[in-house]
C-alpha cells in the first residue's frame, strides 16, 4: 500500500504560536494557567497541555482572581476583554494574528459607515469572537441563499469579511452573490484570506487525484479539518475524518492501493505518524510526500513570553500583530 502525504498539512503558524504561548506561560509562571476555551480544536493537544498544568474553562468567572489567563487562537469578543480588564486578570492573548486582522478590517468598515457581513459558520468560536469585536450589528451568511435573505437595501453601503478557516474556494460563490446583489460593496483582497487554509485545501485536491482513499487527521469540532474531508467527498473519493490511528476502520482499506493522508491545521504531526503505524499493521506501507508549498511564516509571541523582554503579563488584554 502506498501512503501519500499532503504538503502542507497539520499545524499552521497561528496554532504553533497559540500552543507555545500556553507552554511558555506554564514554564515561566508555573501551573496552573487558565485558558478560555480550547486553545485549538484538537483533543490530543488539549489533553497534553492539561497534563502540563493548563486548565481550560468556558467562562472567565471560572478563573480565580490573579490567575494567568490565556485567550484561545480563535479570538474573543470585546466584552470578554472588558471583563478581564475589570477583574484585573493578567492576560496573554493567543488569538491568531490573521484572526486579529479580520477584527481590525471589520472595525474599519464599520467606522466608515458600512453594514458588515461576515461569511462564516454560526456557533464557531472565531465567528462569535469577530461578531463581538466589531461593536456594531454583524450579518452572518454561510450560503448564497443567505445572501438573498439579507434584510439590507441593495444600494446600501456594505462590506464583508470572512472566517479564516474558510478558503478562497469556500467563499467564492458567496462573494459572487454579494457582488451581484449589492452595488456598493467592499471586501478584503484575496491575499488577506488565511494562507494556511487555502494551502491545505489545495494540497488535498492534488492528493485526491493520486489516491483511492482520503484520511484526514483532525478533531470533529475542527472546522478546517471537516472541510478537508468534504473536499475529498466532492472529488468523489471515500473520505474519513479521524482523530488518530485508533479510529481507522480496516474495512475502509479493502481494495485500496493508495491512501491519501493529511491533517487539519490544529492536528500535530505525531497523530499523522500514528495513523501510518496503524496502517502498517494491515500490510506493507510505502510512504511518500507530494510536492507542495513550504510554509515559512512565523508569528511573534507576546512580549511577556519572549526571552529578550522581561515583563509580567499585562492586566489589559492586548492583541499582538
Amino acid at each position: 500500500m502506498r501512503v501519500i502525504l499532503a504538503q502542507p498539512r497539520g499545524f499552521c503558524a497561528g496554532v504553533v504560536r497559540a500552543i507555545e504561548i500556553v507552554e511558555r506561560s506554564l514554564e515561566k509562571f508555573g501551573a496552573p494557567v487558565y485558558v478560555r476555551h480550547e486553545i485549538v480544536h484538537n483533543r490530543h493537544v488539549v489533553e497534553r497541555l492539561q497534563r502540563m498544568g493548563a486548565v481550560f474553562v468556558d467562562q472567565l468567572d471560572e478563573i480565580p482572581d490573579g490567575a494567568v489567563t490565556i485567550f484561545s487562537a480563535h479570538g474573543v469578543a470585546q466584552s470578554i476583554i472588558d471583563e478581564a480588564r475589570t477583574r484585573g486578570l493578567p492576560v496573554l492573548d493567543a488569538t491568531c494574528p490573521l484572526v486579529s486582522k479580520v477584527h481590525h478590517q471589520g472595525k474599519r468598515y464599520v467606522a466608515r459607515g458600512r453594514a458588515l457581513i461576515l461569511i462564516g459558520h454560526a456557533g464557531h468560536p472565531e465567528v462569535e469572537g469577530t461578531t463581538g469585536q466589531v461593536g456594531a450589528p454583524v450579518h452572518l451568511v454561510s450560503t448564497v441563499e443567505d445572501v438573498a435573505r439579507l434584510e439590507l437595501p441593495d444600494d446600501a453601503p456594505v462590506a464583508y469579511v470572512t472566517q479564516t478557516t474558510l478558503s478562497v474556494d469556500d467563499t467564492r460563490g458567496v462573494i459572487a452573490a454579494l457582488q451581484a446583489r449589492f452595488s456598493d460593496l467592499e471586501g478584503p483582497n484575496v491575499s488577506d484570506i488565511c494562507y494556511a487554509t487555502q494551502h491545505r485545501q489545495s494540497a488535498v485536491r492534488d492528493l485526491c487525484a493520486a489516491a483511492d482513499l482520503l484520511l484526514v487527521v483532525g478533531s470533529r469540532n475542527s472546522s478546517n479539518s471537516n472541510r478537508l474531508r468534504e473536499i475529498g467527498v466532492e472529488q468523489g473519493l471515500p473520505s474519513h475524518l479521524i482523530a488518530d490511528g485508533s479510529e481507522l476502520d480496516p474495512a475502509w482499506l479493502k481494495g485500496v492501493r493508495t491512501v491519501g493522508l493529511t491533517a487539519g491545521a490544529s492536528a500535530p504531526e505525531e497523530l499523522v505518524l500514528d495513523v501510518i503505524e496503524t496502517l502498517r499493521r494491515h500490510g506493507d506501507v510505502e510512504v511518500e510526500q507530494l510536492d507542495g508549498v513550504q510554509e515559512t511564516i512565523e508569528f511573534r509571541l507576546p512580549p511577556e513570553l519572549r526571552s529578550d523582554v522581561t515583563v509580567a503579563p499585562r492586566k489589559v488584554a492586548t492583541t499582538v500583530r
